[in-house]
């Protein structure tokens, strides 16, 4: 359950971010209001899936999806651009999701 929880958050943490950038763009109050908000959902829901997870693993899986997610949304939502050498690079982060997530003790 910890792990469904983890991917919860990871969704979570890819929305908050994104409505930062959305939350810059608008410039208004209002919309400042989406990722404050989220980041009490973010927040939570880390904690709860550390409750069964250790904080490193369920940390490390929920910042680098998310880092991931951000990264390929940010290019189809925003046309931010992204080379070879990042993709590369990206590609070595979901492997050391992998890894961490196969050898994780919970």
């Amino acid at each position: 359950m910890a792990w469904l929880i983890l991917g919860v958050a990871v969704v979570t943490e890819i929305i908050w971010a994104l409505s930062l950038k959305w939350a810059a763009v608008q410039g208004n109050w209002a919309a400042s209001a989406v990722p404050i908000a989220l980041s009490f959902v973010n927040m939570g829901l880390l904690a709860m899936a550390m409750k069964g997870l250790p904080a490193g693993t369920a940390y490390a899986v929920w910042t680098g999806l998310g880092a991931v997610g951000v990264t390929i949304f940010g290019t189809l939502i925003f046309g931010e651009k992204l080379n070879l050498i990042q993709i590369g690079f990206i590609t070595l982060i979901i492997i050391g999701v992998v890894g961490t997530k196969v050898f994780a003790e919970a």
